[in-house]
């Protein structure tokens, strides 16, 4: 840490957020990156009543753009953007993205700014993203066999199994949650329903790690938009309000082994900014590619302290109408993981609930919520962490 001491922050007044989209996923796709991410961007400009000369922020996330960033994706889309930014940070993308958007709007760099995440997902998609994911990988994981996520995760959740004594039936308990809210949310890949006995018995894929501890690539694409409240009011669009929001690269670095994020690091400013404590939030994103970082989160964002999540997850329930309502669309491990996309995913359903518009799955009375999220693994932790705490709107 460093030995200057850290400014109170500004809030986030006069700064809306509103126009949750999901482009609904599929398995594969022949369409490109550019394609999935134009279609979030007419969805957010048609759901608005804005025209695209109106947006005049933007910032992108996306796995598969390549050899575009933001800056070819203007051009193809027709934006002519006075603030722009691209943002790689895999899981942790949509809260990054939240932060840096509603900062532009209270300087006055950009009034209206689309907030946009997707990738295609073409047969061979999965495995040459992998192949150029990092130089880390390329040099000190993939010469030794190490051979993507799975293993990786696999190595993350022994350890934190080890040292805390979770079980997989605790993972399960989330995993099988997560499927009973995905069973009501319609976009979802996952259908059919998912009990503890079929997750335990599930074929072992790098053990610890079995089939349902993880992710479904696809196809798809989420999106939202930051503007001034001004601006929602007059557009009479449901918005929520940012009450906090934190992040944090390469925490802890000399720990061995990643069993807790930089969320940790943050937690005291994370809930003073906000105003509230733990147990006034009504519901939890958390990003879930497997389920360890879900544990991780629940700890290092304080609803328990660390070690304790397992304790905590046999002691609540985590449905739409649970005790804590959490990855409430089924979450990255029942409504798929479209790359980039899915750091958005729970950002997108948190602006559902708390603009009233979630349907099938909103939680009855959400006012606040807390989203979270993790990004860039390497071989032994993800090196990108963020959060953000969420309330219903004023307008």
């Amino acid at each position: 840490m460093s030995r200057f001491s850290t400014p109170k922050r500004q809030g986030y007044d006069g700064v809306a957020v509103a126009v949750p989209v999901s482009i609904p996923y599929t398995r594969y796709s022949h369409e490109s990156a550019h394609w999935w991410l134009a279609r979030a961007l007419g969805e957010l400009v048609r759901c608005a009543g804005l025209t695209p000369a109106d947006i005049d922020g933007f910032t992108v996330s996306s796995f598969s753009l390549a050899p575009d960033t933001a800056v070819g994706l203007t051009q193809h889309l027709g934006l002519t953007p006075r603030w722009l930014d691209h943002i790689p940070m895999g899981g942790a993308s949509g809260v990054v993205a939240l932060r840096r958007a509603a900062r532009a709007v209270q300087a006055g760099d950009a009034s209206i700014v689309a907030c946009v995440s997707g990738d295609t997902n073409q047969v061979d998609s999965f495995r040459l993203m992998l192949s150029s994911f990092s130089r880390f990988a390329q040099d000190g994981s993939y010469p030794y066999g190490s051979g993507g996520p799975n293993s990786s995760f696999a190595l993350l959740t022994d350890h934190y199994m080890r040292k805390f004594g979770a079980t997989r039936a605790d993972f399960g308990k989330l995993a099988v949650a997560q499927r009973a809210n995905a069973l009501r949310y319609p976009q979802a890949m996952m259908k059919k329903p998912l009990t503890l006995e079929q997750y335990i018995d599930a074929r072992v894929i790098s053990d610890p790690i079995h089939l349902f501890d993880c992710v479904m690539p696809c196809a798809g694409a989420e999106a939202f938009l930051v503007m001034r409240e001004d601006i929602a009011a007059d557009l009479n669009l449901p918005t929520a309000r940012i009450l906090s929001t934190i992040e944090r690269h390469n925490a802890f670095a000399d720990d061995p082994i990643q069993d807790r994020g930089g969320w940790a690091m943050d937690i005291d400013e994370f809930w003073t900014m906000a105003g509230i404590k733990p147990e006034a939030v009504d519901f939890l994103q958390t990003y879930d590619d497997y389920p360890v970082i879900s544990m991780m989160q629940i700890e290092d964002l304080g609803f328990c302290p660390k070690g304790e999540a397992p304790a905590f997850v046999r002691a609540n329930s985590f449905e739409i109408d649970g005790t804590l309502p959490h990855n409430t669309s089924g979450g990255q491990l029942s409504a798929g993981q479209a790359g980039a996309a899915g750091g958005f995913l729970g950002l997108v359903e948190a602006l559902r609930q708390l603009t009233g518009t979630a349907g099938p799955t909103q939680v009855k009375d959400a006012q606040t919520g807390v989203v979270s999220g993790f990004g860039m693994i390497n071989y032994d932790r993800g090196v990108c962490t963020a959060a953000a705490t969420l309330a219903r709107g004023l307008t």
